[in-house]
Formats: structure tokens, C-alpha cells, sequence
């Protein structure tokens, strides 16, 4: 079932095989960064998810502010989900965010009891996470359908940049 709780975040939840499946449509403003974020790990406790798919990749490079933020209030909430898996969708083209999710891993790495995988495409990962699940097929032909309705507007920027007179 697609849900549409959170404009900033595609989610997907399949009671069947426990599998929330999310992915950043929220362009490159960073406005709401924080509370989507705070949303879906409320959604993501409600929901009792255990294994869930983050798709990370149209994520516009994330600001030293909200790494402090995600590591100091939001991590701390994701520990405390019954996760027992999570699949972090991210190619190496987006070096910089790759960085900073493993950083905000190893600040928390002692207390991570979930496993915690790396993917470079959303359906092998599906694959890997819901197993042999006779849904499967279905999950990502409604993914599919719902990836191609409107997302939020890419513009704006993550950061305020700054003014340089040149003279």
C-alpha cells in the first residue's frame, strides 16, 4: 500500500512481508527535512516495521546542521524501532552522503541491533529484503505506479549560499 502521510517521503508498507519502503521526493529544499524525517519514524514505530528500504539518492547533500540533528534527536528514535534490518539505497555518485550516513552508523555502531545493508538499485534490494514472498512482484509493480505520479518540485537549495561581491 502506497502512503501518502508524509509529502516529502514515496512510502510503501506490505503487512505481508513487514517491508516499509521510502524514498526522498522532496526535492532539494530541506525546509521540512527535519520533520519529514521525525514523521516517518513516528509512522515507521506505528507501523511496527522491522525491515525497511530507504532510497537515499535524490537526497540533495545534507547540511552540517541537520547531520548534527540526525545524529543527536533523530538516530536515537531509530534505535528505538523493533528494526531487525535496513537497506540504504545510495549509488557512489553521491560520495558525500554516503559519508555521512556511515559516520552517523559508526557514532551509533554500538548500539545498532539490526543489520544494516547497502544497495545501489531499489528492486534488487526489495529482492534481498522481502525474499521469496509471492507479493514481491506486485510491491514493485505499485512502487513502479507510484514513482511515476508527481513528486515535490526540486528547486531551491540545501544551504543558504553566501554573497560574494566581485570586484
Amino acid at each position: 500500500m502506497i502512503l501518502t502521510s508524509i509529502k516529502e517521503f514515496r512510502i510503501q508498507h506490505d503487512v505481508t512481508s513487514d517491508v516499509l519502503r521510502v524514498e526522498w521526493v522532496g526535492g532539494h529544499k530541506m525546509n521540512r527535512f527535519r520533520s519529514a524525517c521525525e514523521q516517518l519514524c513516528k509512522l515507521a514505530g506505528q507501523l511496527l516495521a522491522t525491515r525497511i528500504l530507504v532510497e537515499i539518492e535524490s537526497l540533495p547533500d545534507i547540511p552540517v546542521y541537520d547531520q548534527l540533528w540526525l545524529s543527536t534527536y533523530f538516530m536515537p528514535g531509530v534505535l528505538r524501532l523493533p528494526l531487525e534490518q535496513v537497506v540504504i539505497i545510495l549509488s557512489n555518485k553521491r560520495a558525500y552522503n554516503q559519508h555521512v550516513v556511515e559516520g552517523l552508523l559508526m557514532a551509533v555502531r554500538p548500539l545498532i541491533r539490526f543489520d544494516v545493508q547497502f544497495f545501489v538499485v531499489g528492486d534488487s534490494a526489495m529482492h534481498w529484503l522481502a525474499g521469496n514472498t509471492p507479493r514481491l512482484p506486485a510491491l514493485l509493480a505499485e512502487w513502479q505506479r507510484a514513482s511515476e505520479l508527481p513528486a515535490a518540485r526540486p528547486d531551491g537549495v540545501a544551504e543558504s549560499r553566501a554573497n560574494y561581491l566581485l570586484l
